[in-house]
């Protein structure tokens, strides 16, 4: 290892046989692409070259993280918003239901492409994108110092969330300024007190900027539940600080003052419960009830009770849970009887047959629909998903099979409820699409307009459910109903150029 005009070259020698041919490899040995730790050994340093690695590590990271952000800002360059259903019109965005932050001049729909090219969430997305078009844009010496290792990704991001998305509000040379007197110092501060130090460096020059940020942040307060651990889950909301601790306050109070008449849980506990009692209110009976929609996914000796239940474990919304937390869920419920299960209290109980093998949904079927089947002695019986229909409007029983087999909005990344879903025909209805559950998926309604409006996004899917979604910039994603197994060769049901329908307009039209 040498140096020379700055630069640091590590040299690795090893003998080196012939190329491996094409096709099947010598027995033991194994056929993939290069590792670092292959050429740059760590068992090799000492614990100062460690050190030395690991900042170097550093430094490519925020030239990484750079050269990222300029990427996502020429992408979204390359999505103006011209083509966007414009306000108004049938298909346009509607207001106060559509989350994340606008970007002026750039696509509605970038951030869902960007988030499939990332393999992300959309939240995810979102932010990177926000950070980005702020650091290009406004903040053009942080991102020179980002890309010349100079500062690292954290900080950066952190002089973005302060200072960025402040104009026309703020002056540019307000920011300008505020962006020279913190970078130098940048780096000796943590995160925290970064931020800190910036919102301070910015109201000494603008007084009223705190003002006008909090009410941007008041429009983007929402409330998000995140899965955790062991069946347990987290539910967030984002709210003005006073209202957050206002909250806080009186969930502890109520909590305490159970703990004061003798309940013997844990604190935090009875605090979890005091808030779902809080919010679900089951005492009060003055408003319009609202349902929840709880899918759960078990062997049938699973929901067996006593020695005979079964110990395989379940899967409740999503998340896996264990057999004897699933009995435990239903027995809370009032969902289960001698008989086996019930609709719960107030509730309506639906049950989908599931291939065992596959994993794919065959058919679905109310509890009497089921009693009455098992009755016809001698008979047999044979499940299956709902026929296709002449008409545009799905029936019934095919948006109860869609909605359970899919489960969630089925474009990549989205995770939001059936509940919320539009029944969209893959290959569109007026261009010869059937109404068929094969040709039928569940999508959210911003991601509905994206198929419909957004160009040169392609889908496709198989007769089983199997989604193939393509962006316009050529990236694949394959969603599949959960639980089951993709196909090594999936049949595509979709086509690129579907051929125009040659019959009557449909009954009903569509959502937009």
């Amino acid at each position: 290892m040498f140096e020379a005009a700055g630069y640091r070259v590590a040299l690795a020698v090893s003998p080196v046989g012939p190329a491996l041919p094409d096709g099947p490899v010598p027995a033991g040995v194994e056929r993939r692409r290069s590792r670092l730790t292959d050429v740059l050994r760590p068992a090799g340093f000492d614990d100062a070259g460690v050190a030395d690695e690991l900042s170097r590590i550093t430094d490519v990271r925020s030239q990484l993280a750079a050269y990222e952000a300029a990427l996502v800002v020429r992408l979204a360059e390359l999505r103006p918003d011209h083509l966007d259903v414009s306000s108004g019109r049938p298909g346009a965005a509607a207001d106060g239901w559509v989350s994340g932050q606008a970007f002026p001049g750039i696509s509605e729909f970038f951030v869902d492409e960007l988030a499939a090219v990332l393999n992300c969430s959309r939240r995810y997305a979102q932010d990177l994108a926000s950070t980005s078009l702020v650091l290009r844009r406004q903040l053009p010496a942080t991102w020179a110092a980002l890309a010349d290792g100079r500062l690292d990704w954290p900080r950066a991001r952190a002089l973005a969330d302060v200072l960025g998305w402040q104009s026309p509000a703020v002056a540019v040379e307000v920011i300008a300024e505020c962006e020279a007197e913190l970078l130098p110092r940048a780096m000796g501060l943590t995160v925290g007190r970064l931020k800190a130090t910036a919102t301070r460096v910015l109201l000494r020059r603008d007084a009223t900027a705190t003002d006008r940020r909090r009410s941007e942040a008041e429009r983007a307060a929402d409330v998000r539940a995140h899965p955790t651990a062991d069946g347990m889950g987290e539910l967030v909301g984002e709210m003005p600080l006073p209202l957050a601790m206002a909250c806080r306050d009186a969930v502890d109070r109520y909590a305490r003052m159970a703990k004061a008449d003798g309940d013997e849980r844990p604190i935090g506990q009875l605090r979890a419960g005091v808030l779902a009692d809080l919010i679900l209110r089951p005492w009060d009976t003055s408003r319009p009830p609202v349902t929840a929609d709880l899918t759960v996914l078990a062997p049938l000796p699973t929901l067996r009770d006593g020695v005979e239940g079964g110990t395989e474990p379940a899967d409740v919304c999503g998340e896996p849970i264990t057999a004897g937390h699933l009995r435990e869920v239903l027995t809370q419920l009032d969902a289960v009887c001698p008989g086996g299960l019930q609709a719960p209290t107030g509730g309506s109980l639906q049950i989908a047959l599931i291939d065992r093998g596959t994993g794919a949904l065959r058919a679905t079927v109310s509890r009497p629909e089921l009693q009455r089947l098992a009755r016809r002695d001698g008979d047999t019986v044979v499940l299956d998903r709902p026929a296709a229909v002449r008409r545009y409007t799905p029936t019934p029983a095919q948006r109860r099979f869609i909605e359970r087999r899919d489960r969630i909005c089925r474009h990549p990344g989205c995770g939001r409820s059936t509940a919320w879903t539009d029944a969209d025909h893959v290959v569109p209805y007026a261009n010869g699409g059937d109404t068929d559950c094969a040709n039928l998926c569940c999508l959210c309604r911003r991601h509905h307009r994206l198929k419909t409006h957004a160009p040169h996004w392609q889908y496709r899917m198989t007769a089983d459910g199997v989604l193939t979604v393509t962006t316009p910039s050529g990236v694949t994603r394959v969603t599949r109903p959960p639980g089951t197994q993709l196909p090594e060769h999936p049949e595509l049901t979709a086509v690129e150029v579907p051929r125009p329908r040659q019959h009557a307009v449909p009954e009903d039209p569509p959502p937009f």
